[in-house]
């Protein structure tokens, strides 16, 4: 009674992990009992016999759980039946001419030379990524129609009926798999990228304060346990093979969604191995967090505001260009991060050059530049995974992020301001456009384009707010998570 609680448990669990399973299981069930009625049917039966069987085969070993995967197996089996249907009648063709005593020689030497000579393709690296499935097909199609039309005499007869039978499975299969609840292994490949890319982002927003977080204990510091979320990132390590197999079932896959018939996923590929480059040096960095051998206090505070603004920008940009690839966007503040991050590395190499470890023990000494050097080299790696996602945005024709115009109604009057927010290196502008509230006994110097500038400190998320007699403004910042910037401007 007990291993059945843990199956209903077990089944739960993988049922709330991806729903998704649980429709999949459904559709293979309506596919298998839609071919079923080959064998079930009497008329369907008298025409294809035994042979549908054939079908319900297909169904079982070509239905995958997404579209990619189950087109392209299902156009693999198909295509290599064919193909080996045709050559196998051909080479019992040429077997039946040699008489009864050689068609039996003839036909083991055609099999032989077939299966050694498609085994030893499948070890070619591109066919094997593609390929592979189907000339496991054609080998075994080839050798059944050669093997059983010896004692067949109908040979044609035999292999209409089995080519028919994989075909109405494979259509059967593709036809569900499109339109009923379709699991798409492109927007699978594209969501896993998102999602590692923002598991590092996690961690280096929250690397500086881990870092630096420290509770006395004599002459040792240690840092505080990290939350589950910190080392969500060591799932990244592991995805390249999952990554892969997404990429090529996407390329059978037709055009959906925002994902046309050639979207680049090579491109996602290269992402992904620029991504895993990070979480390697992520998970080097996070060693040192509970290393032997710690840096004391007094050295980490000296060098702690260069390396809070390096962790805080990168994973700043990175979370930026998870946005963007959720929403297919074009990553835009994410290079204002990265500028920053690189500023604070500048920032913090000129302070290693200013002889401030001059007095450090060696052994934090290389504690310390290590983890620095890892740091720098994780921004390197972030501004490579932008320039990678630009080429992405380009290819893929990703949207550009339109900042909406501001209205603004003043109160005293009828009138309505519009704008639109602009970003600066170190700023936010708004640029007043239309204000009704000028009227022709003001002067052209008074009808001019408005610009309110609003300061922003990005290190603390500070805003100032700018006021005269005229306007009052207030803003909140992008960087920060606030997306919305509002002006309200009233007449005196």
């Amino acid at each position: 009674m007990e291993k059945v609680r843990d199956i209903v448990r077990e089944g739960k669990r993988v049922a709330k992990e991806d729903p998704r399973r649980v429709v999949h299981s459904f559709k293979v069930g309506l596919v298998l009992s839609l071919v079923s009625s080959f064998y079930y049917y009497q008329p369907l039966y008298d025409s294809f016999g035994v042979n549908a069987m054939w079908a319900v085969m297909t169904v079982v070993v070509v239905f995958e759980f997404s579209v990619g995967a189950t087109l392209g197996k299902g156009l693999n089996r198909v295509g290599a039946t064919l193909f080996a249907g045709a050559l196998g009648i051909g080479a019992h063709h040429l077997a039946s001419l040699s008489g009864p005593t050689g068609e039996p020689i003839l036909l083991a030497v055609f099999v032989f030379i077939q299966a050694a000579l498609s085994t030893f393709v499948r070890f070619f690296p591109r066919v094997k990524a593609r390929y592979d499935y189907s000339l496991l097909i054609f080998i075994l199609t080839f050798a059944l129609i050669s093997v059983s039309g010896f004692r067949e005499e109908q040979v044609l007869v035999l292999t209409h009926k089995r080519i028919s039978t994989v075909i109405m499975g494979g259509l059967s299969c593709v036809l569900i798999s499109i339109f009923v609840c379709p699991v798409w292994a492109g927007q699978d490949l594209h969501s896993l990228l998102a999602s590692n890319v923002e598991k590092l982002s996690f961690f280096l927003l929250d690397f500086g304060d881990k870092y630096c977080e420290t509770v006395k204990d004599g002459d040792t510091k240690e840092v505080d346990k990290r939350k589950n979320d910190f080392d969500n990132y060591k799932s990244v390590l592991n995805s390249k093979s999952n990554e892969e197999s997404l990429a090529n079932f996407a390329k059978w896959e037709p055009g959906h969604g925002q994902f046309r018939f050639r979207h680049p996923w090579k491109q996602y590929l290269s992402i992904g191995g620029l991504i895993r480059q990070c979480a390697y040096r992520i998970d080097t960095l996070n060693s040192y967090l509970n290393a032997d051998i710690q840096v004391s206090i007094n050295i980490r505070k000296k060098l702690e505001e260069p390396l809070r603004r390096m962790s805080l920008e990168s994973g700043k940009a990175l979370k930026e260009m998870s946005v963007s690839l959720t929403k297919m966007i074009k990553p835009s503040s994410s290079d204002l991060h990265v500028h920053n991050a690189q500023s604070a590395c500048k920032s913090l190499t000129s302070l290693l050059h200013s002889g401030i470890l001059k007095d450090v023990e060696p052994q934090e000494l290389i504690s310390i530049l290590t983890a620095t050097s890892l740091l720098i080299d994780i921004i390197n790696l972030t501004e490579k995974i932008l320039e990678s996602l630009h080429e992405l945005a380009s290819a893929a024709r990703f949207k550009d992020e339109i900042e909406p115009p501001i209205f603004a109604k003043k109160p005293n009057s009828r009138s309505i301001v519009c704008g639109w927010a602009t970003k600066g290196q170190d700023d936010h502008v708004v640029t007043i456009v239309k204000d009704d509230c000028y009227n022709d006994n003001k002067s052209e110097k008074d009808n001019r384009s408005n610009q309110v500038l609003i300061h922003e400190k990005h290190e603390d998320c500070l805003h100032e707010k700018h006021e005269d007699d005229d306007a009052h403004v207030h803003s909140s910042c992008d960087s920060c998570g606030h997306t919305s910037l509002r002006v309200i401007v009233e007449c005196r």
